[in-house]
């Protein structure tokens, strides 16, 4: 390039230089006005703003009804809390109250009876022993809660018809804690088979025998109560649906009263080893065992003691089971009474409590 095209390039630069530096700062003003004016308009700064504060407001409401409601249900806590207190104490005063009326009646029960010597307690029964001493004869009672019907029930010697064996054997074989002889018997063959009509697990093992004379029939029912009496159908017997239970004589006491004894029963024997079974209103069931040294009328309790004595503790209903070398009680594995052969008498039915 020439000297004079520098010169000429040089000039104009220098003549253009104002005019460029005054649109640059034009330039810069009108970026600083408008940028503001937009920000203003169209920023979403000032509109985050807003949203944030009604967020803001919405969470302090929702944080005031969470401090509200969790006041309420603190409340409500509370409330319920002392609710379910009060009904707690009111359902144990309800049951300690609806309880008494039976722990007074057992109360006048034992008070008759005297101080337990033994006692067995379990989920399904509760049996109590008792030493009877009269003066007259010498005797136990036991007495007897069932909590279930199965803790009650009876078998055939040997589990066969026409079988017999002692109580204790019998106890010990169905794994019982405590037994009784049961009905009477008659001997034929070589056998040894109960009297009259018998019951067990609910059916007739050898039908059913119309009451006559002074027999009587007495068991438990399906429910665990214990039933008995005369009966000349099966239609009756029937509807107190037993479920076993064995024969004998003579009815003692029915619905209270004491049923007349046969002459014949008073006097032979006249005292005898004894086993008498019944019950109280509340369905305890009370048997009583008289000792006694033979069968020949000297020693033992009459029925009409053991009537006068079943009747003065209240029993409702009792009856006379099969006596003389019969008798036996067993209870935790042991034979309570002192049986008057010296040793026990297979016997075809007896009477089982399970604990």
């Amino acid at each position: 390039m020439s000297i004079r095209a520098k010169k000429i390039n040089r000039l104009l630069m220098l003549a253009t230089a104002p005019f460029a530096g005054l649109l640059v700062i034009m330039l810069l003003q009108s970026n600083q006005v408008a940028v503001p004016l937009d920000i203003e308009k169209y920023a979403p700064v000032n509109h985050l703003s807003d949203q944030s504060q009604q967020i803001l407001t919405h969470l302090k409401q929702a944080e005031k009804v969470a401090v509200q409601t969790s006041s309420s249900i603190e409340r409500t806590t509370k409330l319920y809390n002392q609710t379910t207190s009060t009904m707690s104490h009111i359902v144990q005063t309800a049951s300690s109250q609806a309880s008494k009326p039976e722990q007074i009646y057992n109360k006048r029960i034992t008070s008759k009876l005297g101080a337990a010597s033994e006692k067995v307690n379990s989920q399904r029964i509760n049996i109590e022993l008792y030493r009877l001493n009269p003066g007259t004869y010498k005797a136990y009672a036991m007495k007897i809660k069932l909590k279930e019907p199965s803790a009650m029930n009876m078998t055939l010697g040997k589990d066969s018809w026409g079988g017999a064996e002692t109580t204790l054997t019998a106890v010990q074989r169905s794994g019982a804690i405590a037994g009784i002889n049961a009905g009477g018997f008659a001997d034929g063959g070589g056998k040894r088979y109960p009297l009259s009509t018998t019951v067990l697990n609910g059916k007739y093992i050898n039908g059913f025998q119309s009451t006559f004379k002074d027999l009587f029939f007495v068991g438990m029912n399906k429910t665990g109560q214990l039933i008995g009496g005369k009966f000349t159908s099966k239609a009756n017997l029937d509807a107190l649906d037993p479920s076993f239970g064995a024969s004998f004589v003579p009815v003692l006491i029915q619905n209270g009263k004491k049923v007349p004894i046969p002459a014949k029963w008073k006097a032979s024997p006249l005292r005898a080893p004894r086993t008498v079974i019944g019950k109280y209103k509340d369905d305890q069931i009370i048997v009583i065992v008289a000792d006694g040294y033979n069968e020949n009328g000297s020693s033992g309790a009459t029925l009409v003691e053991l009537q006068n004595k079943l009747y003065k503790m209240g029993v409702v209903d009792a009856y006379n089971l099969d006596g003389g070398g019969s008798t036996s009680l067993i209870l935790n594995g042991r034979v309570i009474n002192h049986p008057s052969d010296g040793n026990l008498r297979p016997v075809p039915t007896h009477f089982l409590f399970f604990k």
